[in-house]
């Protein structure tokens, strides 16, 4: 199974860590993808590495908010945030989702992200913090 991830630049909270690592361990992906900011991305990444799952990391174009993440086994090209969260989606076959909020925000590329995988039937774990 591969897994994508998309999280807030907020972070994880306690409660989506603990989930994030219970379905990880549970499902073992052959590999997980992130987009490779700062916040969640990075938290995950961390946690993946920890598990060691392979990492494919989706770089944005805009790098004012990148973690440059270490220890990937693959870097794809860089995309316009838009892009590169429908790239991660149409790689995965579950989204890990992880937005700040239970509500859904317009301007939010979690959300946005949320969406497309929504729109396209992939099957998306939604973990907003409490």
């Amino acid at each position: 199974m591969k897994i994508g991830f998309t999280g807030s630049r907020g972070g994880l909270s306690p409660d989506q860590t603990y989930k994030i690592v219970e379905v990880l361990s549970n499902c073992n992906p052959s590999e997980v993808h992130h987009g490779d900011c700062v916040g969640a991305d990075e938290q995950f990444h961390n946690i993946c590495r920890d598990l060691n799952i392979p990492i494919i990391i989706h770089p944005p174009t805009n790098e004012s908010k990148r973690a440059f993440c270490e220890g990937e086994s693959l870097q794809k090209a860089k995309f316009s945030y838009l892009k590169r969260n429908q790239n991660i989606v149409d790689c995965c076959d579950l989204l890990i989702a992880c937005p700040e909020t239970s509500t859904e925000k317009l301007r939010s590329g979690t959300w946005s992200t949320i969406r497309y995988a929504r729109k396209n039937y992939k099957e998306n774990l939604l973990l907003a913090k409490q």
